[in-house]
């Protein structure tokens, strides 16, 4: 079974940043795309931003020039870059496949942003 596990989490005063990991199982990565998604308490999941293996991105507007997404294909790895934070981005943020592997979901990592 395919394996995400996402790390880099925590708690950050509002502007601080912040960088996301997940390392993904071959499985799951290679060749797809791939998004990282948060879900805030009493809220749908959400996409936040996603890659394709040719490095092309997209993002949701409420993130467009403060998050930036990348990807290290040669070690399955896919990193979300988090500046500027803001309280609403708080949330559990978790990486998959885009459309996502439904079978597959991480335990994700909190972010925190509050002063």
């Amino acid at each position: 079974q395919a394996q995400l596990v996402e790390s880099g989490g925590g708690l950050v005063q509002p502007g601080g940043s912040l960088r996301l990991s997940c390392a993904a199982s071959g499985s799951i990565f290679s060749g797809y795309v791939m998004g990282w998604y948060r879900q805030a308490p009493g809220k749908q999941r959400e996409l936040v931003a996603r890659i394709r293996s040719d490095a092309s991105t997209y993002y949701r507007d409420s993130v467009k020039g403060r998050f930036t997404i990348s990807r290290h294909n040669a070690k399955s790895a896919v990193y979300l870059q988090m500046n500027s934070l803001k309280p609403e981005d708080t949330a559990v943020y978790y990486c998959n496949r885009f459309p996502p592997d439904f079978t597959s979901w991480g335990q994700g990592t909190q972010v925190t942003v509050s002063s």
